[in-house]
């Protein structure tokens, strides 16, 4: 019999590690109609999959991670053709999920009637964030589960996202059911979240697609949100954060501190020796949790504020954040 919710949350059970073959899909598509939850790998980042129609399964999600529930859920989808029936579906979605899918890019649309996402998925918004992944176990899973998966990143809310499953199980185990073991995900930053429900494409989150290639192929300037309103994962001032404090554009460490490098030169651990942006990014939250356990705060060099290096600057800017 699968584990239920309440069993989950009440830690009564090591989260299971499901091998990324077709048994293990299998299994955790079955979870997953069940109701439990089950972490997976996208290209980006290790996501916590429930069912997106399942109030409860979500609920679980947010009790999971300690998330708040102001905060909305990205929605997983096989293809363009599942996506267009939960969300409205003008022009210029067509085109960039035609350009980008499957990728790391997520599209905030607005829901469709009958479109049967739970509410918490939402976070009560009319607009739901949808996106489809390129990891080829993602795409299996989402196959084989039928279902819309919301699956925020499988980490506890606020602390370093996870790259491997490793790193969801030091965060979440025996907190979720299983997790989908397909070794270390690419791209290794979250996706790049655009607004496409007012009268101009908005950049929401900067993420592993980067915000010019977006504006090339539109031929236009992403607008930037001017409020403080939370529409999109990601948004939280502080998140993406280490136990430790971190120090941003340091040209060295203090004499507590652990330096994460980037570039050539010396440091206790390098984002990309050779100052890669697509490294570094692939690399960011490994390198985090690395020296997070080592218990010292962390000092990090300059990264150019130019293509990814603009949403490695992001996650490293919350990490930095003063903590709530």
């Amino acid at each position: 019999m699968a584990p239920t919710l309440s069993d989950v949350s009440q830690n009564s059970a090591p989260t299971r590690r499901l091998a990324a073959d077709s048994a293990g899909i299998a299994e955790a598509a079955r979870l997953l109609r069940s109701g439990a939850l089950v972490a997976f790998p996208t290209e980006t980042v290790y996501g916590l999959g429930g069912d997106a129609r399942r109030g409860e399964a979500v609920a679980g999600i947010y009790a999971a991670k300690g998330r708040p529930s102001f905060n909305p859920l990205i929605a997983h989808v096989p293809d363009a053709d599942a996506a267009r029936r939960i969300v409205e579906w003008p022009d210029i979605a067509e085109a960039l999920a035609s350009a980008f899918w499957p990728g790391p890019l997520t599209l905030v649309l607005p829901l469709r009637p009958g479109h049967g996402i739970a509410g918490l998925t939402t976070a009560g918004l009319d607009t739901l964030a949808v996106r489809v992944p390129a990891h080829p176990a993602a795409q299996a899973l989402l196959s084989a589960a039928g279902t819309p998966l919301a699956a925020p990143s499988a980490n506890p809310s606020g602390r370093i996202s996870p790259t491997t499953a490793d790193h969801v199980l030091a965060g979440l185990d025996g907190r979720i059911a299983a997790v989908l073991d397909a070794g270390p995900t690419t791209v290794g930053l979250e996706s790049t979240i655009v607004g496409l429900d007012g009268p101009t494409p908005t950049l929401l989150r900067p993420g592993g697609l980067a915000a010019e290639d977006i504006e090339a192929h539109l031929g236009q300037t992403l607008a930037r949100p001017d409020g403080a309103a939370i529409t999109a994962p990601g948004q939280l001032t502080s998140h993406y954060a280490p136990e430790g404090a971190v120090r941003l554009n340091a040209d060295a460490a203090e004499a507590t501190e652990l330096y994460l490098g980037f570039g050539p030169g010396p440091c206790d651990l390098s984002l990309s020796p050779t100052g890669d942006l697509a490294e570094a990014a692939a690399r960011l939250f490994d390198c985090l949790h690395q020296l997070d356990s080592r218990k010292r705060p962390i000092a990090v060099a300059p990264v150019p504020d130019t293509g990814l290096g603009r949403a490695i600057n992001d996650r490293l800017s919350r990490a930095a954040a003063p903590r709530a």
